[in-house]
């Protein structure tokens, strides 16, 4: 029987795992994580494996007969190809955020198919938050508390991405990785408000309305942007390579690697700077 992946049972499900996820991730930083660093260099810490460990156990409850890809296993090696659907994890984005003891920093889980994301689950355990949403079925932000499953949420925002309103362009720029090439993409609007945020924090507030654009022009992995391309397509966004073209994930020939994307609140807006 083929599968409904906007069905919203299965959006609670993945919901719930981000949850638990979240509450590991607190919990560890609440006793001090132990920090060490990867082959890349990239730091790496004890949050990010439990909260790892407790997302591929859920999955694999949840969909056992869907391949998963996650930031942490993906260290051991890449598959040679990947199927249809998948799944993307990074259990902990924006680890560098989570060490110097800023509240940005999520867990993200996206399903994939045919190099698209069509569900996706963005939560930010330090900000009592999670934002999701799924192809056909729209996005919103729920206040939930980590570890709690989302009928426990205390709020629901449905989320509907809207064109630029007039005056300075409302950028998110990455905290950690803001370069001279994304700076100089933004010298195309006459006016710019930037606004400094780690993480898939950033797709989310411009899919809440609270920003305009999103360029990155640096190397990035897919799993790092997947689940918040996901929320921000579902609330009417988009989220582009350079050419104006969808993003294309399951690159295995690249690593799994973006070299550039820009996140556009709105296709218009998108159509009409992106060839500036």
């Amino acid at each position: 029987m083929k599968r409904n992946y906007s069905d919203p049972a299965l959006l609670d499900a993945l919901t719930e795992i981000a949850s638990r996820a979240g509450e590991a991730i607190m919990r560890v930083r609440r006793a001090g994580a132990a920090i060490r660093s990867k082959a890349d260099a990239s730091p790496v810490t004890e949050a990010d494996e439990a909260a790892e460990a407790i997302i591929l156990e859920g999955l694999a409850r949840t969909l056992p007969d869907v391949a998963v890809v996650s930031e942490e296993a993906a260290q051991l090696g890449l598959p040679s190809a990947l199927p249809d659907i998948f799944i993307l994890v990074d259990p902990l984005d924006g680890t560098r955020e989570f060490i110097d003891g800023r509240d940005e920093f999520t867990v993200n889980i996206a399903i994939l198919r045919s190099g698209r994301p069509i569900a996706g689950v963005v939560g930010a355990p330090a900000l009592d938050a999670i934002w999701r949403g799924a192809e056909g079925a729209g996005a919103e932000r729920l206040v939930l508390q980590p570890g709690r499953a989302p009928d426990a949420a205390s709020e629901r925002v449905a989320l509907r991405t809207h064109p630029h309103r007039g005056g300075p362009w409302r950028a998110m720029v990455s905290r950690s990785h803001l370069d001279p090439k994304t700076e100089e993409w933004l010298t195309r609007f006459a006016a710019v408000e930037r606004m400094d945020c780690g993480s898939s924090v950033k797709f989310c507030r411009i899919a809440e309305g609270k920003a305009d654009v999103y360029p990155r022009l640096g190397r990035t992995s897919e799993w790092d942007i997947a689940a918040g391309d996901a929320v921000l397509s579902a609330a009417g966004g988009v989220v582009l390579s350079l050419d104006g073209t969808p993003l294309r994930y399951g690159q295995v020939g690249r690593d799994l690697k973006v070299p550039s994307f820009v996140a556009w609140c709105d296709p218009k807006d998108a159509a009409a700077y992106s060839a500036a």
